[in-house]
């Protein structure tokens, strides 16, 4: 256990977990996107707290773009039953395989793979799906949302930024053929910066507005979709609207 808090130790991290010695990992950022984190946990936790009153122990959770596994974690150290973190970057899954191990996480489990190319029958389902800061950077959200969908058996968690939305009616054809619109999408252009670590596999970002994901959820085969409200204390972009955390059930 030493030398692996070593390892820990010796490099910065992303997430501020904390060890098992009560010591903490130094971040890159200086802590800056600490409160993203941390406002997203708060309503991910008072979530599971009303859904799941009897307690987490029979519970299995998949992580969609799990990063270095810091939610997925704190899901293990909840107490669920098993954690899968699913995980594109090679880097990001042996962060989370070390501080799993560090936190004598065994629940945790580790598939390596972009989102699109997983196998959801040989995957199974979960109790609870997140995805967390990832649809923003896609793009074809509708896809990972129809994935999401097949993998959930009860709780999707999901929080994204947003656009600005975009209602009324639109000729779709001929005047005679009149369509409501029910939100829209921005197009952003992360192209240049698909090395980074936290940025998309491809760069094209389509990001809805929040009528346009609800409208989704909806539409994949979710009901029950309700958008979150964010603590006093929530993450600025949570608090003012720029980013929303959503609910949904099977």
């Amino acid at each position: 256990m030493t030398d692996l808090l070593e390892q820990v130790r010796a490099r910065e991290w992303f997430y501020t977990f904390e060890l098992p010695d009560g010591s903490r990992t130094t971040t890159y950022h200086g802590g800056e996107l600490d409160a993203i984190h941390d406002t997203r946990w708060k309503l991910l936790e008072h979530t599971l707290e009303g859904v799941y009153p009897g307690g987490y122990a029979d519970l299995t959770a998949v992580d969609l773009a799990a990063h270095q596994g810091w939610f997925a974690s704190r899901l293990a150290g909840a107490g669920l039953r098993q954690v899968t973190c699913v995980e594109q970057r090679d880097s990001h899954v042996a962060d989370s395989r070390l501080i799993a191990q560090v936190q004598g996480f065994d629940e945790m489990r580790f598939v390596h793979s972009d989102i699109f190319d997983l196998d959801a029958g040989e995957l199974g389902t979960f109790d609870v799906v997140l995805m967390l800061g990832l649809l923003y950077h896609l793009e074809n959200p509708v896809g990972a949302l129809r994935l999401a969908r097949t993998l959930c058996r009860d709780l999707f968690v999901i929080e994204t930024q947003v656009v600005p939305g975009m209602s009324g009616m639109v000729d779709f054809g001929s005047y005679r053929f009149v369509r409501p619109l029910h939100g829209s999408f921005g197009l952003i252009d992360e192209t240049d910066e698909t090395h980074g670590p936290e940025a998309g596999a491809t760069g094209i970002c389509l990001v809805p507005s929040v009528e346009a994901l609800t409208w989704l959820l909806r539409k994949v085969g979710f009901r029950d979709v309700e958008v979150l409200q964010p603590p006093e204390d929530a993450y600025e972009q949570l608090r003012y609207g720029k980013r929303v955390m959503v609910t949904a059930r099977v």
